[in-house]
């Protein structure tokens, strides 16, 4: 009997292609989606917030009390994984770098610390993803911005892309394997080809040629990175409706503060251009941040209603040891800053039902589960949930829906 490796991942989806590599490299091991069922637990870590390092901490400290063997990796073995290896609390800790070699890893009698470096680029290919009905393309690694408040690029290290050859193969096989559906993933994807005559609109391009591909969603983008060349590839089919572009604040001194990179000016000008294209348009927002005083909230929130947002990713700060944000002042109030985020989820929800409203026909339905009520769950092209009634298996399939029914937070449709 091989002893059955159970993998946690913590975070982004880069964590997620992530953990799917070492599922692959595993020989002498069987991989278990069950939990209480494995003798080694590989924990793929998130540190983005002193929150996530906790989380984790938490994890960790569970499974052992129930007896299993626990391995760090992922972006918490840079920070935190020395004290909990020294502190006896895991048996191993290996970087990213590190994820090929986990078969010899696992196997090794001693507890070992191998953190890598920080400027590998990766080059395996994935088959298949494990219970995923989307498949997930890493095309770079790290992030060559400084933003005051991002750990990351020091535990991810600088922009990097994965060779393109080796995208595009990973992209024909899984296509021949079922899968339809591609989420492009990495630190920083808008910065893939920097410096290298090469950019994400070209790839995209190259990849839409392989049989098979029928839709290509996109991670996070910069607003500095929705190019000439990105604005050509805007009207292709295959190419989502739905844009994530990372704004992370409206205000212009907020923004200086982070050390970020756009302005709304600029950002309210893409964002009305991609808008009267039929996008829908999601962001990242970062309430509470350090600086942020009432009036550079009203100038932000003033910001915020010009925009037509349908898709929000916000929190409340919390601050991440080790970046400069950590030790910035005034601090921002804990139930200032809830209530601001209360009122930012509220508008993006209006404008969301707004959205969905004006663009409920023609919906292109991956399906991706189903629910203990028999009911079938997926994403349109939009990025929109919908809970689709059919007296057929639609589980893994495209779904054409003519016209769904708009509820409060998704749509519906009987098929």
């Amino acid at each position: 009997m091989k002893p059955k490796v159970y993998f946690k991942t913590f975070g982004c989806r880069t964590n997620v292609f992530d953990s799917q590599v070492m599922m692959s490299r595993l020989e002498d091991f069987d991989v278990t989606g069950d939990e209480a069922a494995a003798d080694i637990v590989v924990v793929n870590s998130c540190t983005v917030t002193n929150g996530a390092d906790t989380g984790v901490r938490g994890y960790i400290n569970a499974q052992r009390r129930q007896g299993k063997e626990v391995f760090l990796t992922g972006c918490g073995a840079h920070t935190k994984g020395e004290s909990l290896f020294e502190a006896g609390k895991v048996r191993g800790v290996f970087g990213q770098s590190e994820k090929e070699k986990i078969n010899s890893l696992l196997q090794k009698r001693e507890r070992f610390y191998e953190l890598g470096d920080l400027e590998f680029i990766d080059d395996n290919v994935v088959e298949q993803f494990v219970g995923k009905s989307r498949a997930f393309i890493k095309i770079q690694e790290g992030c060559s911005f400084r933003c005051s408040y991002c750990i990351i690029p020091y535990v991810r290290g600088d922009a990097r892309s994965v060779d393109e050859e080796t995208i595009l193969e990973q992209v024909r096989r899984l296509a021949a394997n079922g899968f339809g559906e591609f989420v492009l993933t990495g630190t920083n994807i808008g910065s893939y080809g920097q410096g290298e005559s090469r950019n994400i609109a070209t790839l995209l391009k190259q990849m839409s040629l392989i049989r098979g591909v029928r839709r290509i969603r996109l991670g996070s983008l910069e607003p500095v990175q929705i190019t000439e060349a990105f604005k050509e590839i805007l009207d292709e089919p295959w190419l989502e409706r739905h844009l994530h572009i990372a704004l992370q604040h409206t205000s212009h001194e907020m923004l200086r503060i982070m050390n970020r990179r756009n302005r709304f000016e600029h950002d309210l000008e893409l964002f009305s251009f991609l808008g009267e294209k039929g996008f829908a348009l999601g962001t990242d927002f970062i309430v509470g941040h350090p600086g942020e005083t009432p009036q550079r909230w009203e100038e932000a929130w003033d910001n915020l209603q010009r925009l037509p947002l349908t898709h929000i990713h916000a929190f409340t700060y919390s601050p991440r040891d080790g970046t400069p944000s950590a030790s910035m002042k005034p601090q921002v109030n804990g139930a200032v800053a809830k209530t601001r985020l209360a009122a930012l989820s509220e508008l993006v929800d209006e404008n969301n039902l707004r959205f969905r409203r004006a663009h409920h026909t023609a919906l292109d339905v991956l399906v991706e589960s189903r629910s203990d009520d028999g009911l079938f769950h997926g994403y349109d092209q939009y990025y929109n949930k919908i809970v689709i009634e059919s007296s057929a298996d639609l589980e893994g399939n495209w779904v054409r829906i003519d016209s769904a029914d708009v509820k409060e937070d998704h749509n519906y449709a009987v098929v």
